[in-house]
């Protein structure tokens, strides 16, 4: 035994009582722990290079199947014709529409209408009392008899005097005069003449017709009511639905802009072809054309209205309804037509999609497109003819210059089983859960 300050123990092996065991101090176990870490650290360290290395370069999207860049489906663009729609608000006017007024003064005696109904041009519509028109026409028929003699006699005295005025048996003056009267007399014939036709016509208007063919609304005046020829009121309305006009407001600022692009080049006129949607979100089954554009803008509003034609065979449209015109006002030559499912917005409301680019890596391009045409946004800057937007593959979680494996948008996506590595990193999970 040994006597004096006590050692620390070190690790080996020492004999007691004649057996022999190992022992460890404190250092050797901390030396063995921190082995164990450094261990445990680069196997954490491989593993995040060997994902490194299967994702690809910084800011690639993440990696497919056994390592390879991801498989995204393209479409080719090309420039293509697409139509400039544009949808208007719109009210609805009757194609002609007249207000029965009557043309002599009476009494209302019948009326040969049903109210509603579709009257024809020249169709009886009221009777007034015809009495007092019929007693000035035999007023005028007499007028014209008693004028007829007094213009024969003076014709026949004129006659007579004219070869006695030769031979100065009578005075120049005497047959002048007689001459003169006889050219009167027929004169007033004539007159009475004009009396009597203009008698005949108030008679016949007492009979007020349609003036023109369509729907006719209510009776304002009945059966034995007193109409004038100055009072305010109609008798009645006609309306002709079929066809009908559908007057558009067009803010003038917007035919500017369209007046410029047909003068830039690449946008031409379009065909003057217009839809409907009606007030309760359907569409009007039927067509019509633009019939013309007013000259003068109003001032009140700055719009120019734009009127056009439509058939109504079934009288759906009434006047004064309230419908959304629609129609290509031009055709844009240089569009390009991409799926909606390409195309994203920024925070800012900017279109962006993903092209294939150079190395087959995925390029980000900031588009213009403002309006859709169906199920494709109508790109008009931003592309080429020839690029290869991605449509298809990781696109919410693709990265700009990520390596991709592009193929047909329309060629089937390959579904491969997981890799026996992801099969264990899969276990592990689940067995950490």
């Amino acid at each position: 035994m040994t006597h004096g300050r006590p050692r620390p123990a070190l690790a080996g092996a020492v004999q007691e009582n004649g057996v022999t065991r190992s022992i460890g101090g404190a250092g050797s176990l901390l030396r063995a722990g921190c082995a164990v870490l450094a261990l445990t650290l680069a196997a954490c360290g491989s593993g995040e290079g060997a994902a490194k290395g299967q994702g690809g370069q910084k800011g690639g999207g993440p990696g497919g199947p056994g390592g390879q860049p991801p498989q995204v489906g393209f479409i080719t663009v090309q420039p293509t014709d697409a139509a400039l729609v544009t949808v208007l608000p719109g009210r609805t006017v009757a194609f002609q529409s007249s207000e029965v007024r009557p043309q002599v003064s009476g009494v209302i005696q019948r009326r040969f209408f049903e109210e509603g109904s579709i009257v024809r041009q020249g169709q009886p519509l009221y009777q007034i009392d015809p009495s007092l028109y019929r007693a000035a026409v035999n007023q005028a028929a007499a007028n014209v008899t008693a004028s007829q003699a007094a213009a024969q006699a003076a014709q026949v005295r004129a006659g007579r005097l004219a070869p006695l005025a030769e031979i100065e048996a009578v005075s120049r003056q005497e047959y002048t005069d007689a001459a003169a009267t006889a050219r009167q007399s027929a004169a007033t014939v004539q007159q009475n003449r004009a009396a009597l036709e203009t008698a005949r016509i108030n008679l016949r208007f007492t009979t007020v017709p349609a003036p023109i063919s369509g729907r006719i609304g209510r009776s304002l005046f009945t059966v034995g009511a007193l109409v004038t020829t100055s009072q305010a009121d109609p008798l009645a309305t006609i309306q002709q639905l079929d066809p009908i006009f559908v007057d558009i407001q067009r803010s003038a600022a917007d035919l500017l802009s369209l007046r410029r692009s047909l003068a830039q080049g690449g946008v031409v006129p379009a065909s003057a072809q217009m839809r409907l949607q009606l007030e309760d979100g359907s569409d009007y089954g039927y067509a019509g054309t633009v019939q013309f554009s007013e000259v003068v803008v109003d001032q009140s509003t700055g719009t120019v209205t734009i009127r056009a034609r439509f058939p109504n065979p079934q009288g759906l449209l009434l006047p004064g309804m309230f419908v959304r015109a629609s129609f290509a006002q031009a055709i844009n030559q240089r569009a390009f037509l991409v799926p909606q499912s390409a195309v994203t917005r920024d925070p800012q409301g900017r279109a962006r999609l993903f092209i294939v680019g150079p190395g087959n890596r995925a390029v980000q391009r900031d588009v213009v497109a403002e309006r859709t045409q169906g199920e494709y946004w109508v790109v008009t800057q931003g592309l080429n003819p020839g690029d290869r937007v991605i449509t298809q593959g990781l696109l919410p979680t693709l990265r700009p210059n990520a390596p991709v494996r592009p193929v047909p948008a329309t060629a089937p996506q390959q579904v491969r089983p997981p890799s026996p590595e992801q099969l264990e990193k899969m276990q592990q999970s689940k067995k950490g859960g």
